[in-house]
């Protein structure tokens, strides 16, 4: 799919200059740049869901031990 975006001239002549750098084109470095970005909003959206599942801890039935009963079970 064919899209437009409004790039600063500054910022556009940078990412030419790295795109020849690295011998590769524009789109290229744009689609990295993007596909790194989404990566990490993955990982932070999974690691908030593992956070927020920790928080609820797991119901296992039965009563919590106290700190004697769980150092008396040897």
């Amino acid at each position: 799919m064919k899209t437009t975006i409004d790039l600063p001239d500054e910022v556009l002549h940078r990412a030419k200059i790295v795109a020849a750098q690295r011998r590769t084109t524009l789109k290229e470095l744009v689609l990295s740049g993007l596909d790194l970005v989404l990566k990490l909003d993955t990982d932070a959206a999974a690691r908030q869901a593992a956070l927020a599942r920790l928080r609820q801890g797991l119901h296992l039935g039965g009563q919590p031990l106290t700190r004697e009963q769980a150092h008396e079970r040897r």
